[in-house]
């Protein structure tokens, strides 16, 4: 039967119960699960804010955000989008209830014991009716999963099989390289990229017309052609920095600028003192713009 067996809400950090539960099965499977699940919950840290650990008949998904995870033992054959829909509600639920700006989830991790009621009511609004309000989340879910899939593991792994019995502390094996959400691009970050392409153009159409007017006739020149080149590299990977997180992004910035600096000077003489200012100065304004814009994940949530 395609369900929702069981849901409870964590501490990301280490995996603290801030829900009770009123959902028992005595199926052996389910008891197994539950046990992963509570395995599984203090190591999500370790993984993005969505994921799926997939078993033979039961699978776990988790929706974390910030230092709060709803997670949820599902039928294999639940759908997965529909799973996320009940845990985003769950999640709004939890904000909804508690103001946990003003409560300590750590001095009260059980206060939150009269919460099952609500996780009561949300999973039967999910198992047992149409689910019409879940409707209006599932395309917006699944547009989130599109640009942010779930992470895949497996109930399987002896990794996680081992880490029960070790208190729950094991890796578990991952399947889908996990993506990161940066902060929303800027008006002034906006600038920075049309600034950068536009120097970059200005760079790579400069290098090819001396490189088809200049090798002919003086071979010498090729220095000046690489110095034209090199900022046009350098402007379009400044620009994929912004776009898109990468791991040493802060020493790379630095290269790209010093590189950018480096050829312009070289190129004084075919650049007057304002041009090359200008191409200094947007190259500035882009590794400031890399530098302060930082993953979503770094922000808090729930003032936990």
């Amino acid at each position: 039967m395609s369900m929702i067996f069981f849901a409870c809400v964590v501490r990301v950090r280490d995996g603290l119960p801030l829900s009770a539960s009123t959902d028992f099965h005595f199926n052996q499977d389910f008891l197994e699960c539950r046990k992963r699940l509570k395995a599984l919950s203090s190591i999500l840290a370790r993984y993005p804010s969505r994921g799926t650990a997939k078993g033979r008949d039961l699978s776990i998904h988790f929706l974390s955000s910030g230092d709060i995870a709803c997670m949820a033992i599902c039928s294999s054959n639940y759908s997965t989008i529909m799973a996320f829909c009940f845990l985003e509600e769950l999640q709004w639920e939890f904000a909804a209830s508690y103001d946990t700006t003003s409560i300590s989830l750590a001095s009260r991790p059980y206060a939150f014991l009269e919460f099952d009621n609500v996780i009561q009511k949300v999973k039967w609004h999910f198992n047992c009716t149409s689910g019409s309000r879940a409707k209006v989340n599932w395309e917006k879910v699944e547009e989130e999963m599109k640009f942010q899939p779930p992470v895949e593991l497996k109930l399987e792994d002896a990794e996680l099989m081992n880490g029960l019995a070790n208190g729950g502390h094991a890796e578990v094996h991952v399947e889908v390289v996990p993506t990161y959400r940066m902060q929303r691009v800027t008006p002034l970050g906006i600038l920075s990229l049309v600034l950068n392409i536009m120097c970059g153009a200005l760079n790579l159409i400069r290098g090819v017309h001396l490189a088809e007017h200049s090798f002919q006739e003086d071979h010498e020149v090729i220095g000046n052609v690489i110095a034209f080149f090199l900022p046009f590299l350098a402007c379009v990977f400044q620009c994929y920095l912004y776009l898109f997180y990468s791991s040493t992004r802060k020493v790379k910035t630095f290269i790209l600028f010093f590189l950018v600096c480096l050829c312009n000077v070289y190129l004084y003489g075919l650049r007057n003192v304002w041009q090359i200012t200008f191409h200094i100065g947007v190259a500035s304004l882009s590794s400031y713009q890399i530098l302060t814009r930082q993953l979503m994940e770094k922000q808090p949530d729930y003032g936990v």
